[in-house]
């Protein structure tokens, strides 16, 4: 925290409605300090006005790519330069793509690939770095359940992240010790924009409850966590499913 008590959050993927709510429950608690990074200057000056009428202090929008990977140091340093470091970064970039597999366009499928785990890995890395750096804060990356076991439905979006969840992982046990936390949050289909149109299936979420379980867990000692929690046991089950067993599952 500042000297002031405000906590200086980044978020990364600044337009993210899930980013977005959890800044906004964690200014429900204290002061927030915001700076937004996003590849949309009108989405991000939107959800920085959202954040200001919540009461939230916008230090700064500033654009990032995630495909633009040679850009992503500079944005990320400039970032922590001006806002003198953070207590808080969240990690909410990524994109759904259709659901399509093996015949799906090439050209979306590995857009989706490029977003969710080039690109998304390359931003997280960092991150992470500038955190240990300056050794303390909490690295929030926002992962899915679908990287649990990619399911054929959206095999793409699944393995995407399935990438960058374990990258997380491993990254966060090689940072143990300097004072940096990664927390994995994996929700359920949660009701935004992005998956607008898409039949809501049992457990899913919204993006004000994800914010309440992860702002939770940010003051405990978890290093994951469900969104809904009980969708743990229910993919601990799914992930050890028999391979022919599990290809007889409409997932």
């Amino acid at each position: 925290m500042t000297a002031a008590g405000s906590r200086r959050v980044l978020l990364v993927g600044g337009s993210s409605e899930i980013a977005l709510a959890i800044t906004r429950r964690l200014a429900a608690d204290g002061p927030v300090r915001a700076y937004l990074l996003g590849r949309d200057t009108t989405r991000l000056a939107d959800a920085a006005a959202s954040l200001a009428q919540s009461g939230c202090e916008i230090e700064k929008c500033a654009l990032v790519e995630a495909t633009d990977l040679d850009g992503h140091a500079a944005a990320v340093e400039g970032a922590f330069a001006r806002a003198g470091g953070f207590d808080i970064v969240v990690l909410a970039v990524g994109t759904l793509g259709h659901k399509q597999g093996l015949d799906g366009d090439p050209e979306d499928l590995t857009r989706v690939m490029g977003v969710n785990f080039l690109g998304a890995g390359s931003l997280l890395i960092h991150c992470l770095r500038a955190l240990r750096d300056q050794r303390g804060g909490t690295l929030v990356v926002l992962s899915s359940v679908a990287a649990e076991r990619p399911r054929r439905s959206n095999a793409v979006y699944g393995a995407a992240k399935a990438g960058l969840d374990a990258l997380a992982q491993g990254l966060a046990d090689g940072a143990r010790g300097s004072g940096a936390r990664v927390l994995v949050v994996r929700p359920g289909f949660v009701d935004t924009r992005m998956t607008a149109g898409l039949k809501r299936p049992p457990m899913s979420t919204t993006a004000d409850a994800v914010a309440e379980a992860t702002v939770r867990a940010l003051d405990g000692r978890a290093h994951t966590i469900w969104v809904p929690a009980r969708l743990r046991f229910v993919f601990a089950v799914v992930r050890h499913l028999p391979r022919p067993l599990f290809r007889c599952i409409r997932l």
